[in-house]
C-alpha cells in the first residue's frame, strides 16, 4: 500500500513516481559506495559542496547511460549493468625472451553477447583499448 498526499494524481501516476524514487535511491546508493562518496567526512563547506557536485554529476552521467540503454530495450538496474560489464577484462600476458627481456602484451578479451549488446546500445567499441606490446 502506498500513501501519498497527491490528491490530484491517479493511481498509476503515484505508482510511477514511487518507482522513480526507488530507482533514484538505488542509483545514489550504488554510486556512493562505488565512487567512495560515502561516508562524508568533510567539515569545510566548499568541500561538502564539491562532494555534492560530483555526486550529482555522476548521477546525471549514470542516467544518460541508462536512457540510451533503455532506448535499446535494456532496462536492467545499474547494479546489474555494472556487474555484467565487470566480467569483461583486459588481459596482460608476459613472456621472457632468451636475452632476458620481458615482453608484455595487453589486450581486451573477446566480449560475450551480453557485453556486446550493452556496448552497441551505447555506441562503444566492443573491444575498448588497443593491443599494446611493451618490451622491458
Amino acid at each position: 500500500m502506498l500513501r501519498s498526499n497527491l490528491n490530484h494524481a491517479g493511481v498509476k501516476e503515484v505508482f510511477d513516481i514511487f518507482n522513480m524514487l526507488l530507482d533514484v535511491e538505488d542509483a545514489f546508493r550504488s554510486m556512493k559506495s562505488e565512487l567512495g562518496l560515502r561516508p562524508i567526512h568533510h567539515q569545510i563547506e566548499y568541500r561538502c559542496d564539491g562532494h555534492l557536485f560530483i555526486t550529482v554529476l555522476a548521477y546525471h552521467i549514470l542516467q544518460s547511460i541508462r536512457l540510451k540503454l533503455k532506448a535499446h530495450g535494456i532496462t536492467h538496474s545499474w547494479a546489474t549493468i555494472r556487474q555484467t560489464l565487470s566480467t569483461h577484462y583486459r588481459v596482460t600476458t608476459s613472456m621472457k625472451r632468451s636475452d632476458g627481456k620481458v615482453i608484455y602484451i595487453r589486450k581486451t578479451a573477446k566480449p560475450e553477447e551480453c557485453h556486446t549488446r550493452i556496448y552497441n546500445a551505447l555506441g562503444l567499441p566492443a573491444r575498448p583499448g588497443k593491443t599494446s606490446k611493451t618490451i622491458l
